[in-house]
């Protein structure tokens, strides 16, 4: 991959990629969200859909929504409720649409960790 952004997502509790875990790609544009992309993640640990979309990345601000309660209930873990991270939205910045952004998440039902890659 050239340019674009990808997303990775790994259930480090599990020690697996979190396969069908559902998130959605979002920009922001003033007090708006436009939608970019929304799916599952593969059997990959990636977000296939995201393939298509690298057109539809140009310079500004965009969160990503990640299922996290959803994805450990489905599961069959017990969560309280409300659950600690549920919907969790991590928002970033993408300056230059010539690169290539990765992001791996790495997370458990308490907490994620997450960093830039694909320079």
């Amino acid at each position: 991959m050239n340019r674009g952004i990808s997303l990775h997502v790994v259930d480090v509790a599990s020690g697996c990629v979190a396969e069908g875990l559902g998130l959605s790609l979002l920009r922001l544009d003033g007090e708006r969200r436009v939608a970019v992309c929304e799916g599952r993640i593969g059997a990959d640990g990636l977000l296939g859909e995201l393939a298509g979309c690298a057109a539809d990345c140009v310079a500004g601000v965009y969160e990503v929504h990640l299922e996290v309660a959803a994805f450990y209930r489905a599961r069959g873990m017990s969560l309280p409720e409300p659950a600690f991270l549920d919907v969790l939205v991590y928002r970033f910045g993408l300056a230059d649409t010539a690169q290539h952004y990765h992001l791996p998440f790495k997370l458990t039902a308490w907490g994620v960790s997450c960093f830039r890659g694909g320079a």
